[in-house]
């Protein structure tokens, strides 16, 4: 009982400090996104850096494009924020050296048609946050290129259905543009949350092993009185 008590008490205690070490790893984190986040936008990583862009290192940087939008290869990703339900509307660029980076242009509400063609004409700068491809789908519903039925922001699956040839492993999520009278997309609405639970669990773990010594103590106590009192007897 000694023995599984000990091991019990180590298990909760190693518990509670691996918590405390991933909250502190989550507070880092929590501090890295906000520095990127309201940094000047920097240019977006180009095909160069590609094979190297990962999550740690690039998402949710401020970055910048400049280049023509394919409006014939829009695609309409079911989404539901702030405004409600609807649609991102995902666009591709084309840069002035020839790469595509998908942009996210923002969020169009069910009944909105998409922007004419003749606005997509000019090229446009694009300053937005950078995110990581979302293979597969959403919650229990994949993507279905066939159907045109988007659930996630696929950026692989999404160039293949419009035949957009090698992209960028990454989407842009706008900003939001200044004077926005919403006949356009809505840009600027990313969510940024991290659930930080970890002191909490701590605290569970931590408190659990107390429990454990306790009752060790308490079960040793009790048999010592035992044994003093059959001897006094």
């Amino acid at each position: 009982m000694a023995l599984a008590a000990v091991l019990a008490f180590a298990g909760f205690a190693a518990l509670g400090t691996w918590q405390i070490e991933r909250r502190s790893w989550k507070l880092e984190l929590i501090a890295r996104v906000e520095q990127r986040v309201h940094a000047a936008p920097t240019a977006a990583p180009g095909p160069e850096r590609w094979a190297t862009v990962n999550a740690a290192d690039d998402e949710y940087r401020h970055v910048q494009v400049t280049g023509h939008y394919l409006g014939a290869a829009d695609s309409f990703v079911q989404a539901v924020t702030e405004r409600g339900a609807g649609f991102w509307l995902m666009t591709p660029l084309r840069q002035a050296d020839g790469s595509v980076v998908l942009i996210n242009r923002g969020f169009l509400p069910s009944e909105r048609a998409a922007p004419a063609a003749s606005e997509l004409a000019t090229p446009v700068t694009v300053t937005g946050l950078l995110r990581i491809t979302e293979p597969g789908g959403g919650f229990l519903r994949h993507n279905d290129p066939a159907a045109n039925r988007w659930y996630s922001r696929d950026v692989q699956a999404i160039a293949a259905a419009r035949g957009l040839g090698p992209v960028a492993p990454y989407f842009i999520d706008a900003d939001a543009t200044p004077g926005d009278d919403g006949a356009g997309p809505t840009g600027g609405l990313t969510v940024i949350a991290f659930h930080n639970n970890h002191l909490v669990y701590a605290i569970t773990w931590y408190a659990l092993a107390l429990m454990v010594a306790g009752a060790a103590w308490y079960v040793a106590r009790t048999e010592r009185t035992g044994e003093d009192g059959g001897h006094a007897h």
